[in-house]
């Protein structure tokens, strides 16, 4: 099957699971197109089976804002028609879907039907879609995808909640390349880190308000005053600055390091205990489930589809939001006892074999061959 795949490039959640599904799809044999403005993150450099198809805007003087979304949808209907494409998977509702609902009006023209499936991440519909000046298009856009799919139950139900939606919603989970999210030894590494045999606790996000990072700050100053520990602060964003502040107020700044983006985080999870993930908000959690494909039980908020990925007791613990006291606790129960900890561990392990790759791939192929056979029918 020939796939085009719409996604933002970047190290967001969406992003990356956009670009690993395509990478599994083009290991079993389909055509995949990114059509994208930049080359995904964990894009390879060269892979069978995988093309790259950047979107270009010119910024004319006329124009106050450059118009994007017209430029996606142009490339859109440029490569549907000369690479064949059987079928578009858009991530995320705007621009993404609303793009491919015009680019698919624009191939009627040819005489081609394109069908669009879009894949639901979270923020698209709990934040941008509850903006009013949104509200409309990412309803519409929705609506008249072929297919639509959440990463969550969560997801699902909060969007029936928000939007007046028409279509069924089918819940397909966001999975981990078990292939490369697992357990490594790089105890070499560790020591360098925590020489003294400090415990590790590793954070990683994009560094949004959402991301409550601050909190694994405040949690990590409770727990290093019952036990040795590090802190790994993997990403960038607008609130490193405030959390590197508050670092040197309740002066930990010797044991906790900001490691900036990291391409490898499997690397640095490999040497890590515990991982944290105090979010106001998560449809999923995706990079909580790669911590426990990498053997790391989690400490996270219990919000959103979080209590679907980190099972409160076995793999780790849920706290409220904002209960640091609570997240500092259940960190030091882990991590004061071994065999707890080899437990929780093991625990983790198994939970992420769940979402395994090629399980949920096999979950979208059925659902693209399910969109494809029925328009099909209907021509």
């Amino acid at each position: 099957m020939n796939i085009g795949i719409v996604c933002y490039p970047t190290f967001g959640g969406s992003g990356v699971v956009a670009t690993e599904l395509g990478i599994a799809l083009a290991n079993r044999g389909h055509n995949i197109h990114f059509i994208t403005y930049a080359r995904p993150v964990r894009l390879p450099s060269f892979s069978e089976n995988i093309y790259f198809h950047e979107v270009s805007v010119e910024d004319y003087p006329l124009f106050a804002f450059v118009p994007y979304e017209s430029a996606l949808s142009s490339r859109i209907v440029d490569v549907a028609r000369f690479q064949k494409l059987d079928l578009l998977h858009v991530h995320y509702a705007i621009p993404h879907a609303s793009s491919a609902i015009m680019a698919r009006n624009i191939l009627k023209e040819f005489g081609k039907y394109l069908p669009v499936i879009t894949t639901l991440h979270g923020t698209d519909i709990t934040l941008v879609g509850k903006d009013k000046s949104y509200e409309p298009v990412v309803a519409y856009s929705i609506n008249q995808s072929d297919g639509v799919t959440a990463v969550s139950n969560y997801l699902k139900e909060i969007t029936n909640e928000s939007f007046t939606i028409r279509k069924d919603i089918r819940v397909i989970p966001n999975f981990v390349n078990r292939a490369r999210f697992h357990k490594l030894d790089k105890s070499h590494f560790k020591q360098i880190i925590a020489p003294n045999g400090e415990k590790i606790l590793i954070h990683i996000s994009n560094f949004r308000a959402v991301k409550r990072v601050e909190d694994c700050i405040l949690m990590f100053d409770l727990l290093r005053k019952k036990m040795p520990c590090k802190l790994l602060m993997v990403g960038d964003g607008p609130e490193r600055a405030h959390a590197e502040e508050l670092c040197r107020k309740l002066n930990t700044c010797e044991d906790v390091r900001f490691l900036g983006k990291q391409n490898s985080i499997e690397e640095v999870m490999a040497i890590s205990d515990l991982f944290l993930m105090p979010s106001a908000y998560e449809s999923f959690g995706l990079a909580a489930l790669e911590a426990m494909a990498c053997g790391l039980p989690v400490i996270s908020s219990n919000t959103g589809g979080l209590s679907e990925v980190n099972i409160d007791g076995y793999s780790g613990f849920l706290s409220d939001v904002g209960n640091v006291e609570h997240m500092a606790e259940k960190a030091f129960y882990i991590l004061s006892d071994q065999k707890v900890y080899n437990t929780f561990s093991a625990n983790a392990f198994k939970q992420a074999e769940k979402f395994d790759v090629e399980k949920i791939i096999t979950q979208y192929e059925s659902y693209y061959q399910e969109v494809v056979n029925f328009h099909q029918e209907l021509v």
